[in-house]
């Protein structure tokens, strides 16, 4: 039925003098002269009201079915950015079960060969060597340089010039990282830096009584899984899934004290957690070292050879080792710091006794120079008895100490 087709029944008031009932619609000004007429044109005004709320609703579903289906891409997008950056943060922390040292060794000299760096003999003389050095779990000492804390020495006794003190390590090897390691093997690069010192240390003989030749880095990661076995930094542990053989895992400050702990070797980690100095410096960290050094080592000795091992120093991406500190004569301080990342032909260059102290640069590291808002140290300071060794598994204590 069309509506004009009943409105033409229907009259407004102006038309009502002559009529004898009249029905007023009770949802618009028009008025009908038959009931029926009346009901039907009702019915319009309800069926239009109906078609409308009808349009409401399916325009309501449409716009909800809408925004489901951009919020579920929405989610859908969240989750694979989600997925990518994990996988990203994985191949960066060696996680991606993408093989370890030895994969990557070989990898890397295939790369060499295919690039005529390398001839096939060599590759596969080294590739034997590397087989034998990984089954006894020794380190090739290709990447070694000795004998620099023996070169400072001597150069500081001739160094007039800035220098008013200086306080050095006790002897200490430096191991550079190798085609095996490169790009996430500083952790254990340096821990065979301390351990190098801690070797010459007869203090340390039964501690190291298992352990008299540098070990390679798969077998320092058998030893960290054996001190995750023993109860150390069940935290830690749970990071890598209880296993660091055959990755490329990074590790820190935490693996080092479980590694040296386990080992009977008492340490503690000193975690400088935010600046104390101006430009986000941290002359704290600095006055802890100097403190480290002199304390037992005081005296009018310009240079001080001490028997203090060198001190494993963290931050956010990359770890060195502390083997010394300076004092100037305008009595700032400079760490001397050996870095995995710096390969050994650059480290010899320390060692030609007519140095006149250019190399020193690749050492030097002043307040000004260490900016990451955070550093961790890990400090040897002694031996521990089997019970001592117990008792700290039992607390589950990493020692850690902010400052």
């Amino acid at each position: 039925k069309s509506r004009d087709s009943k409105e033409g029944n229907c009259i407004s008031f102006s038309d009502t003098e002559n009529s004898e009932q009249l029905y007023e619609c009770p949802m618009c000004s028009l008025t009908c002269t038959n009931i029926q007429i009346l009901e039907e044109h009702v019915d319009l005004h309800l069926e239009e009201h109906s078609f409308s709320e009808g349009g409401n609703i399916r325009d309501l579903e449409l716009a909800q079915r809408l925004q489901t289906e951009e919020d579920k891409r929405q989610r859908s997008e969240e989750e694979k950015r989600e997925r990518e950056e994990f996988k990203k943060l994985q191949r960066q922390y060696g996680l991606d079960n993408s093989g370890g040292y030895k994969q990557q060794f070989l990898k890397n000299m295939e790369r060499e060969v295919d690039r005529g760096r390398m001839q096939p003999f060599e590759y596969h003389k080294r590739k034997a060597d590397m087989m034998e050095c990984l089954a006894f779990g020794i380190d090739d000492g290709k990447t070694k340089t000795s004998g620099v804390i023996e070169a400072l020495c001597k150069y500081y006794q001739n160094e007039n010039k800035d220098v008013r003190r200086v306080w050095l390590s006790t002897g200490v090897d430096h191991f550079h990282s190798s085609l095996g390691d490169r790009g996430w093997g500083c952790g254990y690069r340096n821990f065979q830096m301390l351990l190098s010192s801690l070797l010459q240390n007869s203090l340390y003989n039964d501690c190291l009584r298992d352990t008299t030749l540098i070990p390679s880095i798969p077998k320092i990661q058998s030893m960290i899984e054996d001190a995750w076995k023993e109860g150390f930094d069940p935290h830690g542990a749970s990071h890598f899934n209880n296993r660091l053989h055959g990755s490329k895992a990074w590790i820190g400050a935490c693996e080092i004290y479980s590694l040296l702990t386990n080992l009977r070797i008492k340490c503690q980690i000193i975690d400088f957690h935010k600046p104390t100095g101006p430009m986000g410096t941290h002359p704290r960290l600095f006055e802890w070292v100097l403190h480290y050094y002199s304390t037992d080592n005081e005296g009018a000795a310009k240079v001080v050879c001490t028997s203090k091992p060198p001190i494993y120093l963290q931050h956010q991406g990359h770890s060195r080792t502390v083997v010394g500190i300076e004092e100037k004569k305008n009595k700032t301080l400079c760490l001397l710091l050996f870095d995995p990342g710096c390969p050994s032909q650059e480290m010899q260059k320390l060692l030609k006794q007519n140095s006149d102290g250019t190399s020193l640069k690749l050492l030097r590291r002043f307040v000004g120079s260490l900016k990451e808002k955070q550093y961790q140290i890990v400090a040897v300071d002694g031996v521990l008895s089997s019970e001592e060794k117990a008792v700290s598994i039992e607390e589950n204590s990493l020692c850690l100490r902010k400052v």
